[in-house]
């Protein structure tokens, strides 16, 4: 059983001879449970033997307090004059009681589910074929009772030959299509657009939710190629629909990322600073504390240079990579740990193919590898808008992990937070509890 004085006389929020939780105008009673006669007596926490027991947490007006007697009392009598029979309220009360259920918090706290595992959707799928949608679900590995790639995100390819139109539909506050291969147009409820290869558009939840795409090139492959991310897993894990308009439709075109990119080699250079991680955000005018793509969704165009080894890093969101262009030797080696030296224990190595997507699961370390003569490109897709915005995108490179496990420290916050802050914070809270006591 747990020590409950250990566990919250621990607490940060703890104040002296009380409990520490925030609701402490509700301060918590301690009450000894035995076969035999229950005693009223209450006690601090402190007082407790460490010898194993179970405890019961009762609030003053709680159960036993006569007055919730009496008002339960007089609530059957209303249900009764109100002409429902005492028999259905506890047939009801029965039911929702029998969904109830408990566990011991520390085997618990980190419940077995499915793993997120590295997959690769081949570009092969997009090439050939008459025009349709390629999903890339994965729903029965997480598993869900809806296609998903993930657990917040949804992928797929979309292939429409020469002269045909295809409509695409999903219930979601985010979708985000960008052009593997060939040129066309988009029609949706907030008006029509133009594309080619390389452009990049995000529509926010629609009446419809509905677009129609109709491809006028297809490249070498005889139809255009769309790369297509929705967060409709998520709505439907969280059994809603999308009603709001988060931001308004947004258009990346090729040309803009890439002088964005080169300016900023450019300017590196300029510097004398490295030029081993070159890429940019891709942001939108209505995040703009986050820098993302969407209020959900969340990419970067990153390039890797001939020769360039980029050292490990990961973050709490899964990654969705679209290779958007690499010759043999270009590779991602992923896996669950580090070694003393920072290098990744028992790596999973994924070829980079043009126009293919793989999955770096979330957590999971990876280093990117250009071991070819040209520069590789990638585009991942990930959940990290929403990460970002709930202080738990947590992305970590391994030099900087290096270096503090070498200075005896282990990070484990998302974000920083100094001791001043700490200190700042806790005594701030331990005031407002002081005055919520003293009213």
């Amino acid at each position: 059983f747990v020590d409950f004085s250990v566990m919250f006389t621990h607490s940060p929020l703890c104040v002296s001879g009380g409990v520490g939780l925030a609701s402490a105008s509700r301060p918590l009673s301690w009450s000894k449970v035995s076969s035999k006669k229950t005693s009223s007596k209450t006690s601090s926490p402190r007082s407790w033997s460490k010898k194993p027991c179970m405890m019961t947490m009762t609030f003053p007006g709680g159960s036993r307090d006569p007055k919730i007697r009496n008002n339960a009392a007089a609530t059957f009598e209303a249900a009764q004059q109100a002409g429902i029979k005492q028999q259905e309220v506890t047939a009801d009360t029965e039911k929702w009681e029998s969904r109830a259920e408990v566990f011991e918090y520390t085997s618990a706290a980190n419940p077995t589910l499915n793993p997120i595992s590295v997959y690769v959707h081949p570009p092969e799928l997009h090439e050939v074929g008459p025009t349709r949608v390629i999903p890339f679900d994965l729903s029965d590995t997480l598993p869900t009772p809806y296609p998903a790639t993930g657990p917040n995100l949804m992928s797929s390819f979309v292939r429409i030959d020469v002269g045909d139109s295809i409509d695409t539909t999903a219930s979601a506050t985010s979708q985000a299509f960008y052009v593997i291969r060939g040129s066309g147009t988009t029609k949706t409820d907030e008006g029509v657009i133009d594309w080619s290869e390389g452009d990049l558009f995000v529509l926010p939840a629609s009446k419809t939710g509905t677009t129609v795409h109709s491809a006028i090139d297809g490249g070498a492959f005889g139809g255009a190629a769309l790369y297509w991310v929705t967060d409709e897993p998520l709505l439907k894990y969280l059994g809603v629909s999308a009603t709001e308009k988060r931001f308004e439709p947004t258009m990346f075109r090729r040309e803009m990322m890439l002088n964005s990119v080169q300016d900023l080699a450019d300017e590196k250079g300029a510097a004398g600073e490295e030029l081993n991680r070159l890429g940019v955000l891709l942001g939108n005018e209505a995040c703009p504390d986050t820098k993302t793509l969407t209020h959900v969704l969340w990419s970067l165009l990153n390039s890797i240079g001939p020769g360039i080894v980029q050292r490990p890093h990961r973050h709490n969101s899964i990654a969705l990579d679209m290779a958007v262009y690499a010759k043999p030797g270009v590779y991602t080696m992923m896996g669950q740990a580090l070694d003393e030296n920072g290098e990744i224990v028992d790596p999973i190595r994924v070829d980079w193919v043009t126009g293919g997507v793989f999955v770096t699961p979330p957590g999971w370390w990876h280093a990117h590898y250009n071991e070819s003569d040209e520069t590789a490109w990638v585009l991942p897709m990930q959940d990290a808008g929403l990460y970002t915005y709930q202080r738990t995108l947590d992305i970590r490179f391994v030099d900087d992990e290096v270096a503090n496990l070498k200075n005896g420290r282990i990070r484990g916050a998302a974000y920083e937070v100094t001791n001043k802050q700490y200190t700042q914070i806790s005594c701030m809270l331990q005031k407002q509890l002081s005055d919520e006591n003293a009213n």
